[in-house]
Order: structure tokens, then C-alpha cells, then sequence
């Protein structure tokens, strides 16, 4: 019997965490292979996106992916994030968050985003990202959330 990840179940459990308090959600993306965020924000291999339901448009937390549209410098984007590239989520406001382990694509799958991803336009700007929360040496430093 092959075991269902809790990883997507975390994430909007902490997602709805940072709502219901008026907290920020952002997610940090390790960005491998080929993947829809806009490039240009890429650092370290890594995107740091404002998830909340202020930036984005048509916000799709699932199982296997997380997709939605966002403004960046004015210009609409349709994101798509594997699940399994999500390394943390945190609330901007305090730090609080939850940290995971990278998961690459298993065998003979492709780290490319679907191609019914939806798509949609934001009226106002996803913020530049923040510095995230880090306890030296490049690496999320997160508290449990309790």
C-alpha cells in the first residue's frame, strides 16, 4: 500500500492558519528544472511567493500541485508549483511556519507543470518578497506552530 503524503494537508493547514489570523502566507519554492514562476525572481534556486488571497487569483492549494495567478511588476502570471518543491510556509508577520524536505519527481515523472493549469488576472501587485525568516547559513529557521 503506498503512503498519501501529508505535505499538501500541512500546507493549507497552515495557509489557513495565516488567514483566519490576517497573517501573510508565503511559500519558499526550490525552482528545479522547468517550472512557471516568473524566473526573474528566482535566487539561490529558490522563489519566495506571497500566497495570500489578496495577491493571488483562482488560488489551487491541491494534492499534487499549487497554482494561481499573481501580478508581478503589473504583468499577470500564472504560477504552478509541484507540491513536492514547496521547502517551507510561513507567515510573514511573525515567522511562524513549517519547514519540509525537498521532494524531487519520482521515476518517470517531469518536473513541468500541467498543462491544464488554470489561468486567470490579479488586479492588484503580488509585493516584492521578503527576506525570509533564516537562522544563518541560507536556510529557513521556522518555529513550530503550536
Amino acid at each position: 500500500m503506498q503512503s498519501v503524503s501529508t505535505k499538501p494537508y500541512l500546507i493549507r493547514a497552515i495557509h489557513e492558519w495565516c488567514s483566519d489570523h490576517d497573517f501573510t502566507p508565503y511559500l519558499v519554492v526550490a525552482v528545479r528544472g522547468k517550472m512557471q514562476v516568473p524566473m526573474e525572481y528566482v535566487k539561490n534556486a529558490e522563489i519566495v511567493l506571497n500566497i495570500s488571497y489578496n495577491a493571488t487569483r483562482n488560488l489551487n492549494l491541491g494534492n499534487d500541485y499549487i497554482s494561481f495567478s499573481a501580478r508581478f511588476n503589473g504583468v499577470s502570471r500564472d504560477i504552478t508549483i509541484p507540491v513536492g518543491a514547496v521547502v517551507s510556509i510561513f507567515s510573514r508577520e511573525n515567522g511562524e511556519g513549517m519547514g519540509f524536505e525537498y521532494e524531487g519527481p519520482t521515476d518517470g515523472e517531469q518536473e513541468d507543470a500541467p498543462e491544464s493549469a488554470p489561468v486567470a488576472a490579479k488586479d492588484d501587485d503580488n509585493e516584492p518578497p521578503p527576506s525570509r525568516p533564516s537562522g544563518g547559513g541560507g536556510r529557513p529557521a521556522l518555529r513550530v506552530v503550536k
